[in-house]
């Protein structure tokens, strides 16, 4: 095989927790993460050697800075591989978003090149090493639904949410860094309530997971950047039965267990915002990501 397309899904937080700053700098966290119909489309192709990436995207590095770049060469070196790829990726997810779309398209690299290089390397092992590039990176190895617990790498698959969703950016972008800086965990005043979720979940009762959904690190970034809580209000006006920021943000995301009323939400937000997208969940973790 000379060529391979993969997709890399993006993913929104259900609920974000968390728990205490680590002495390694990061912080421990329990997280329901679920992928969105939303994706990136990467483009692989065998060379005889090094390394090209390319994309469509002028906001993302396209050297070794890239993650994408850092889980080839990854692969490459740890697996003697006596080739090179050129990587090309269609960017959809929007960028600096909390929106893992970075972390899904080393994940995609890493499964895909395990693909087309037929080096059989176990789902278990590219989880191992997209820890190493990156947080979120075994989640969107492993794909589907998922409660998230250490600094997001122990992962349990879990019942996802079937429902659309409609995703809403503003015009900025948010450093997860400064956000979790300015977090003081002594003083989260509510903290999801996880358990919740997940009956829920395993319930299939959305009002219940939409009644429940928290971030710890919403009013973190709310308070840099307003328009967040705007956006909120926003979606609840629009008839969202929940509504929160993912990640660290600035993305917020609204569920809508009726795609009419989704529609209608996406058509009055797009009157405000250039960043909108009516999404389903995705809840197959085989199909896209089988190693």
């Amino acid at each position: 095989m000379a060529e391979l397309k993969v997709e890399g899904r993006a993913k929104i937080n259900l609920s974000l927790d968390v728990l205490r700053r680590r002495e390694d700098g990061y912080h421990e966290v329990k997280m329901i993460m679920q992928q969105v119909d939303l994706y990136d489309e990467i483009r692989l192709e065998t060379i005889d050697s090094g390394i090209e990436l390319g994309t469509n995207c002028e906001f993302i590095p396209t050297d070794e800075k890239n993650i994408a770049h850092k889980a080839a060469k990854m692969i490459i070196d740890k697996y003697n591989v006596d080739k090179g790829v050129k990587i090309y990726i269609d960017k959809n997810i929007p960028v600096g978003a909390g929106l893992a779309g970075g972390s899904t398209d080393a994940a995609a690299v890493l499964t895909g090149l395990n693909r087309l290089w037929n080096l059989n390397i176990s789902k278990e092992e590219l989880m191992k090493m997209g820890k190493e590039i990156g947080a979120d990176v075994p989640f969107c190895i492993m794909g589907g639904a998922a409660l998230a617990e250490g600094i997001g790498e122990k992962l349990t698959p879990i019942e996802g949410l079937d429902s659309w969703i409609i995703l809403c950016k503003p015009a900025l972008s948010v450093s997860t860094q400064t956000v979790y800086k300015n977090l003081k965990v002594d003083e989260i005043p509510i903290h999801p309530n996880t358990d919740q979720i997940l009956l829920g979940l395993k319930e299939n009762q959305v009002r219940t997971v939409a009644s429940n959904l928290c971030n710890v690190l919403e009013n973190v970034t709310i308070k840099m950047h307003p328009v967040v809580g705007d956006i909120k209000k926003k979606m609840l006006e629009y008839g969202t039965v929940g509504t929160l920021m993912s990640g660290s943000g600035p993305t917020v995301f609204g569920i809508f267990r009726d795609y009419n009323k989704a529609k209608s939400a996406y058509d009055n937000l797009r009157k405000i915002y250039k960043q909108v997208y009516i999404v389903k969940t995705y809840n197959t973790r085989e199909e896209k990501y089988g190693c």
